[in-house]
């Protein structure tokens, strides 16, 4: 697609604008009953992004600094490697500050990443499992790099800019609502993809907040955080990438909780279904993952935790199947109630 270069100031320009689209997102109460018990547990709610997902927050940040720091200069071609929603805040920032966006992709994500980062004017290449998957795909664009000129590589598994943009947003955000309504979080819980909402969620909490129980969140068919290396499969995309990124310090949160893929599913569909909320598998396994740090936690603690995306992007998955129930998983016994909205609160740090 032929790309219009734009002065640099009409670049800065835009990137402030799509500051008003990116971030300052809602927090949802949400009440449910586990056990007879009744609950509540806040989400932000990240699927109302620019492009319905949190990622938009690390893009925009990451994006928006190379060109602060002289790193991306118009005509550059942005390349990066994704399992798929930061390939599609990518492709479209990038095409919004008028870049040219190449994706390198593992081929066995669902079809509606590809074609919504495709519908962004950005060009999709499929890494196989033989070319290396993730890894692979991390790899690619390296050599991408190497062998063409004016190549800007955002390198999300590996940019401290990643959590950076969760530390100066996201984590000031859910203080900031909680705060008014009189609350002060106890706990965080997040998927671990990068590594960026974890880690730089907890930065600032814990600054904060110095007891607060920070637990990072994998797949349990796919318990790579645990073992150290890949192991087994799973199908919550954009968790658990077969390999732990250099941005995560595992050292530095609490236990790992492991939340198996299929009660994810049942999870994100009773989202839908009973409240209306169209989010992603992900989002499921990360509201089951605070229900577990909740368990474990005095009655009435505060947890919080992240809606990462909408369900639109699974339309061909299995959140659109039917799952088959087992006796271990907990979304049986939860029955969501209601939920509140806490307003968007632009914080000042």
């Amino acid at each position: 697609m032929k790309t219009t270069l734009k002065a640099p100031d009409e670049v800065l320009k835009q990137f402030d604008s799509l500051l008003e689209l990116v971030g300052n997102t809602p927090l949802l109460a949400v009440t449910f009953s586990y056990k007879k018990t009744v609950r509540t547990l806040y989400a932000k709610a990240e699927y109302l992004n620019l492009t319905g997902s949190i990622k938009d927050r690390m893009a925009l940040h990451l994006l928006r600094g190379a060109y602060l720091k002289g790193e991306l200069v118009p005509g550059d071609t942005i390349v990066e490697a994704t399992s798929g929603n930061t390939g599609i805040s990518v492709a479209a920032i990038g095409r919004a500050v008028g870049h040219p966006v190449t994706i390198y992709m593992p081929d066995w994500m669902s079809s509606e990443r590809a074609r919504l980062i495709e519908s962004y004017g950005a060009r999709i290449i499929p890494v196989s499992r033989e070319e290396g998957g993730f890894l692979g795909s991390i790899r690619l664009t390296e050599q991408h790099r190497d062998r063409e000129k004016h190549i800007y590589l955002p390198k999300q598994f590996a940019n401290d800019g990643n959590p950076k943009a969760h530390a100066v947003t996201t984590g000031p955000e859910i203080c900031e609502q909680l705060r008014s309504q009189g609350l002060a979080p106890d706990a965080f819980v997040a998927g671990v993809g990068t590594g960026g909402t974890i880690m730089g969620v907890s930065e600032f909490l814990r600054s904060r907040y110095p007891k607060i129980k920070l637990h990072p969140v994998e797949p349990a068919e796919s318990p790579t955080l645990s073992t150290g290396h890949k192991v087994g499969c799973h199908r919550i995309q954009g968790i658990s990438d077969e390999f732990i990124p250099p941005i995560l310090q595992l050292d530095t949160l609490d236990e790992v909780l492991a939340v198996s893929d299929g009660d994810s599913i049942l999870m994100a569909q009773k989202l839908g279904r009973k409240l209306g909320l169209g989010v992603g598998i992900s989002s499921g396994c990360n509201f089951l993952a605070a229900v577990m740090a909740q368990n474990q936690m005095p009655e009435g603690s505060v947890v919080t935790t992240i809606f990462c995306d909408d369900n639109k992007k699974y339309l061909s998955t299995s959140l659109f199947q039917e799952e088959l129930v087992h006796s271990t998983y907990l979304s049986p016994d939860i029955e969501l109630l209601d939920f509140q909205v806490i307003g968007r609160i632009r914080p000042n740090i």
